[in-house]
């Protein structure tokens, strides 16, 4: 795959590198990068483009057990198939934390488009337990 599909964006955070210009990521960091904002906004969060994100924020209240972890799954696999067309996503899995039942993992495994270069990233999504 070409450098050039991937390209290369602002680092996120935002931040300055070593000559005091904007600091820049490319290839798999923009890839992770990208993935991770998707994943991090919420529905409506930015003006221009209120449909941008994902719906994961809305589960933040529900229980962690295994329909919320499918419903997150889901959410992630729309999400990133229509706001990250430089990835392949192949399998979503949703996990809860041995230590903490408010922490489930999202780990995402993709290939970048064009390539055969299987990757995966984990996201950490909290839910906020029910009083009891």
């Amino acid at each position: 795959m070409s450098k050039d599909f991937i390209g290369q964006g602002w680092r996120y955070p935002l931040g300055v590198d070593a000559t005091g210009g904007i600091a820049l990521v490319s290839r798999d960091r923009e890839l992770e990068e990208a993935i991770r904002l998707v994943l991090s906004t919420a529905y409506g969060e930015r003006p221009m483009r209120p449909e941008f994100g994902c719906g994961i924020h809305d589960l933040v209240f529900a229980p962690a057990d295994a329909t919320t972890a499918g419903r997150i799954a889901y959410e992630v696999r729309m999400s990133l198939a229509r706001w990250e067309p430089r990835i392949v996503v192949s399998e979503v899995q949703v996990t809860i934390s041995d230590d903490d039942a408010s922490t489930l993992y999202i780990d995402i495994r993709y290939t970048p488009t064009g390539a055969n270069d299987p990757r995966n990233l984990v996201f950490p999504f909290y839910v906020i337990p029910a009083e009891g």
